[in-house]
This record gives structure tokens, sequence and C-alpha cells, in this order.
């Protein structure tokens, strides 16, 4: 006797089989909601805006989006850099808790 694939009653094919969809959002850029990085250069001159500027960029963590974008890192990297990252601050948190 020669059996088939198993099949559910009507013929619907069991959950984990059907392909997923893909949510792709009509404009790409609609997905991330930025607000932009606005610097007024005053009186005080252009040195000083740039200065706020790189102040801003480094509190949003921006420099160091770039940085860690900047090169491909394998999975089981960033996973170890996480877990050294968490070590480092844990290790800070003790340090200026004493």
């Amino acid at each position: 006797m020669v059996r088939g694939p198993l099949r559910r009653p009507g013929g619907a094919r069991s959950p984990h089989r059907e392909k997923r969809k893909r949510i792709v959002p009509e404009n790409p850029s609609a997905a991330i909601q930025c607000k932009p990085l606005e610097v007024v250069v005053g009186d005080r001159g252009i040195e000083r805006a740039l200065k706020h500027l790189k102040r801003k960029l480094a509190t949003e963590g921006i420099l160091r989006e770039l940085k860690r974008r900047r090169h491909y890192m394998k999975p089981s990297v960033k996973r170890r850099k996480k877990e050294s990252e968490a070590a480092r601050r844990r290790r800070k948190r003790i340090r200026i808790g004493e």
C-alpha cells in the first residue's frame, strides 16, 4: 500500500508549511521615523555650532551606529561583543558603586 502525504481535512495545509508574507511599506523611508538634528548658527560662530552638532551626534548615538555599520560583523562575533560590552558595563557599575 502506497500512501501519499498526509493532508488535513478539506485539503488545508498545516500552518507551519504556509509561506510567510512579508510586509513591505510603500515608501521604505516611511518605516523609519527620525527627527532631523538641527543646530542654529548664531552670533557665536560656526566653530561653536560645529561643537554643538558633534555633541548632539554623540548623545543621539549616531556616531557609534556609523562605526558599527561600517563593517559586517558575523552573528557569533556580534554576540561575543555584546557579552563583553555588558561585562564592561557591569565592572564599571561596580567600580562606581565602591
